[in-house]
C-alpha cells in the first residue's frame, strides 16, 4: 500500500481548506455579521472582499487561501477568519487541522471530562486509574490512584502533572523506587509529544514552569531523548501496604487533540493484586 508524497498531501490540504472556507462563507448572510445586502448581491452568503474586511486580512491573500495558493497561513489569520466566519469549536478545530497549524486557543479554558470517561475511571477501582491529556494533567482519578499517588484534587491545579509531580513532589521521589528512570522515560514521552504541539501555550508555559523550578529536568530536557509511549512496570513502595509492583495501561479516548486517556495501573503479580486489595479495604486516610 503506497502512502501520499508530502508535497500531494499537501496539495490536498490546501484543496480541502479552499473549499471548506468557500462553503462557510457562502452560509454566512451579510445580516449575521452587521453588513448590508444591498439590492445587486449575487453571491450567495459574503463576498471575498467582505471577509478580509471583516477579519483584518488582504483581499489577494484571503482571495489565495480560498484558491489554495497559500504555502502556508498562520495562526492569527486563521483565528481572525474564523471569529469572521462565526465558526463553532468544531468547525474552527477542522479549519486549523486543515492548515496543518496549531491553535493557540486549544487549550485555553481547563478541559471537562466526559462522564463517561469518569465512570471508567472509577470503575476500574481497587486498581489505581486517572484520566489523563496529552500533556500528562491528571484530570480526574479513583480512590485508589489517590490512596497511593496522592489526591490530584488537594494540589493546585497547575501542580496536577504527572512530569511536575516526578520532577517536584518529595512523596514521589520517596514513594517510587524507580523514580530517577521514570522521570527520564517521561520527559523523553513529552518531548515526543510536544513535537505536535509546539506552538500552543500551555505546553510552551509547562515547559518553561518545568525548566525553572528543576535542576535536574533541565539536565535532561537537554539531552533531547524521545521515546514512545509503552506499557512498563513501576515499583512503588506505599507506607501501609508495601512493595506494589504495576504496569501502566493506557486507554485513548480521542484521535484529536486534546487527546485524553484514561491510564490504568494494573497489578504485575499476584502480591501487588493482593495489596491493592488490602489497601481498598483500609479506612480513609
Amino acid at each position: 500500500m503506497t502512502t501520499a508524497a508530502p508535497e500531494q498531501t499537501t496539495r490536498i490540504r490546501r484543496r480541502e481548506l479552499a473549499a471548506f472556507l468557500r462553503s462557510r462563507r457562502e452560509r454566512i448572510t451579510p445580516e449575521q455579521v452587521g453588513l448590508p445586502r444591498g439590492p445587486r448581491r449575487r453571491t450567495p452568503g459574503l463576498r471575498r472582499e467582505e471577509v478580509a474586511q471583516l477579519s483584518a486580512v488582504g483581499v489577494t491573500w484571503y482571495t489565495w487561501i480560498e484558491q489554495g495558493r497559500a504555502a502556508h497561513v498562520s495562526a492569527q489569520v486563521l483565528d481572525a477568519v474564523a471569529r469572521a466566519l462565526l465558526m463553532d469549536p468544531a468547525e474552527r478545530a477542522h479549519l486549523f487541522a486543515l492548515a496543518g497549524t496549531a491553535d493557540p486557543r486549544a487549550e485555553a479554558e481547563c478541559p471537562v471530562a466526559a462522564p463517561s470517561a469518569l465512570k471508567v475511571v472509577e470503575r476500574l477501582a481497587p486498581y489505581p486509574a486517572s484520566l489523563q491529556n496529552a500533556r500528562y494533567d491528571v484530570l480526574a482519578a479513583n480512590r485508589p490512584f489517590a490512596r497511593i499517588f496522592g489526591d490530584p484534587a488537594e494540589l493546585p491545579p497547575a501542580d496536577r502533572n504527572c512530569l511536575w509531580l516526578l520532577a517536584t513532589s518529595e512523596r514521589w521521589k520517596r514513594d517510587f523506587l524507580d523514580r530517577d528512570e521514570m522521570l527520564r522515560d517521561l520527559i523523553a514521552k513529552y518531548r515526543a509529544g510536544m513535537a505536535e504541539h509546539m506552538a500552543e501555550p500551555a505546553w510552551k508555559e509547562q515547559l518553561q514552569r518545568l525548566l525553572r523550578a528543576s535542576a535536574e529536568f533541565r539536565a535532561l530536557w537537554e539531552r533531547h531523548e524521545v521515546a514512545p509511549m509503552s506499557p512498563h512496570v513501576k515499583r512503588y513502595l506505599h507506607p501501609l501496604v508495601g512493595l506494589i509492583r504495576l504496569e501502566h495501561r493506557n486507554m485513548w479516548l480521542a484521535p484529536q487533540s486534546p487527546a485524553h486517556r484514561v491510564v490504568a495501573y494494573l497489578p504485575a503479580d499476584q502480591e501487588s493484586e493482593r495489596r491493592l486489595e488490602l489497601l481498598a479495604g483500609l479506612p480513609q486516610e
